[in-house]
């Protein structure tokens, strides 16, 4: 793949921007009563919808990462519903539809309608290749995904932001598939989404448990003042030197690959191999001591100031009394992939100059953490670690995804698949395990949460795979594994995931380096007997 269009695509996907590319496809006619019934949609009224807008669009074809997937002839439904949740509906011809619905997250604060998201996560595109009649919104307010000025003493646009735009997208999207493929109305829905939409994902299941047969949530943020909050500000105050300058910054990127090959040197082979990539962070302890560079700082060592940032950012974020505030800190491993999120690099310089965290983590405190809006004038110094955690209960109730109790969800028959990259630097993974693992207790136990929810956490991932495999790294990226076929076989088939197939791509980024199976947590992937060729997927077996 192009190197220049993943760093464009890696920045439009934080921006909010859609740089999918199209190219058409070998005509294909579209039947006149397909078009006609299309047409006819404009005339649907619906409650607390604005009038729809219907158009055919001709089959195409979309490059996704890694493969270019055909796209049938669809109707587009547009239409907004009150006050300001803009929805895109689309309904595959009748020849392509599979009779099935595919609704689709977003991530940071939202503010797109992403249907032509050049992703193979928070996109309309994958189900729409797959035959589903698809939705997305853009959850209640537009703007690039780090804005968050559309909160700002507005409880309407909160709440559509936190969970109304979930529901709304389902009830428009099924009543125009209803009215567009009648008789056929048995629609199997599936939600996927990751980051912010792996919140939505899981808040779909809390929220609306009869809407979903099939959830997929991939690294999701749970606890949103938790994480964008109170860790977020964190991450960027033990980032600020004592001169006021940021310590890890664009500049100085040599330092995380320095710091990532000495912790793989000490971390890779815990699980039998060596691979490049780091089975489970919690295992790491790594010495680093012999980067300390003494008197004289350098590109190969690390500054004292350097070694504390980065020891507060393995900690995570606490009080003054030393509580944690957000479950652990900055996985080991995941040190290539802080520029994007937490440090800021060259490549990323024209959108996110600091990095991700410090314009999204600002606007969330400044417009949507407290009861009472702080305003423009907030800077993330003003954030205190012992009282305002406190201060955004009322947030937390509203936008968090962490009750464990997912018994309206598993009454409906409903399945949720959830993953996370266990390199996450952004949407750390160790809140997924600490929400699973009360779930399954919540449940009964583990054996009764598998018949529901199962977890896969991905070694060598980023966050949602975002970053390409041909960065300097394990070679792992979205397309590394895919949990909507997974999903679907659960849902379809009958067939429960026990593990998922995951590829490591080589140098080329094209070619597979080695596969093998990640086992559901709180299994381990491990090689059977300590032995056998690594690379080979059966090799591997669940323990």
């Amino acid at each position: 793949m192009n190197q220049k269009w993943i760093a464009g695509a890696v920045v439009a996907l934080i921006a909010g921007l859609s740089p999918v590319a199209f190219a058409a496809t070998a005509a294909e006619p579209v039947p006149e009563d397909f078009a006609r019934r299309c047409a006819a949609l404009a005339q649907l009224a619906l409650p607390l919808t604005d009038p729809l807008t219907a158009n055919v669009v001709g089959a195409t074809s979309a490059q996704l990462p890694g493969q270019t997937v055909h796209l049938p002839a669809y109707c587009r439904v547009r239409a907004v519903v009150r006050p300001a949740i803009h929805v895109e509906v689309r309904l595959p011809v009748d020849s392509a539809w599979n009779g099935r619905y595919f609704q689709s997250g977003c991530g940071g604060l939202c503010g797109d309608v992403l249907t032509d998201y050049p992703h193979l996560f928070n996109s309309s595109l994958p189900g729409l290749a797959r035959g589903y009649a698809t939705a997305t919104s853009d959850t209640g307010h537009a703007g690039s995904n780090v804005d968050g000025r559309w909160g700002y003493a507005s409880p309407q646009a909160e709440e559509d932001f936190a969970y109304r735009s979930i529901g709304a997208t389902a009830t428009l999207a099924k009543a125009v598939i209803r009215q567009f493929y009648a008789p056929r109305t048995a629609v199997p829905s599936i939600f996927s989404g990751c980051s912010t939409g792996g919140r939505l994902a899981v808040k779909a299941a809390l929220k609306y448990p009869n809407e979903f047969n099939g959830i997929v949530a991939g690294a999701p943020g749970l606890d949103y003042p938790g994480l964008v909050g109170t860790a977020f500000a964190w991450l960027e105050r033990a980032n600020t030197g004592p001169d006021g300058g940021r310590v890890f910054n664009a500049g100085n990127t040599d330092k995380a690959k320095l710091i990532y090959e000495t912790t793989l040197a000490q971390c890779d082979g815990l699980d039998g191999v060596v691979d490049g990539s780091i089975a489970d962070p919690r295992r790491c302890r790594p010495d680093l001591s012999a980067l300390a560079c003494g008197l004289a700082d350098g590109p190969q060592c690390l500054s004292s100031v350097e070694l504390r940032t980065l020891e507060l950012w393995r900690r995570g974020a606490q009080d003054r009394f030393g509580r944690p505030l957000y479950p652990g800190g900055v996985p080991e491993g995941s040190e290539l992939y802080w520029g994007l999120w937490l440090t800021g690099a060259p490549a990323y310089a024209a959108a996110f100059p600091n990095g991700f965290v410090p314009p999204i983590a600002l606007d969330f405190l400044r417009y949507l953490a407290f009861a009472t809006d702080p305003g423009p004038a907030y800077q993330l110094t003003d954030f205190d670690f012992d009282r305002d955690p406190a201060r955004m209960s009322a947030s937390a109730a509203l936008l968090n995804a962490d009750d464990p109790d997912l018994g309206a969800f598993q009454k409906a028959g409903g399945r949720m698949l959830m993953y996370h990259g266990w390199a996450d630097p952004l949407v750390t993974p160790y809140k997924s395990v600490d929400y699973f693992e009360a779930v399954a207790a919540r449940a009964g136990g583990s054996a009764a949460a598998d018949g529901f929810v199962r977890l896969f956490m991905i070694p060598g991932m980023d966050h949602c795979g975002v970053q390409s495999a041909a960065s300097p790294g394990p070679g792992v990226d979205e397309r590394s594994i895919d949990p909507l076929t997974a999903l679907e076989h659960w849902l379809f088939d009958g067939s429960a995931p026990d593990t998922l197939t995951m590829h490591a791509w080589g140098p080329d980024n094209s070619s597979v380096a080695w596969s093998r199976p990640i086992c559901r947590f709180p299994q381990r992937t491990v090689l059977k007997d300590g032995a056998g060729d690594w690379r080979d997927p059966a090799s591997w077996t669940c323990r």
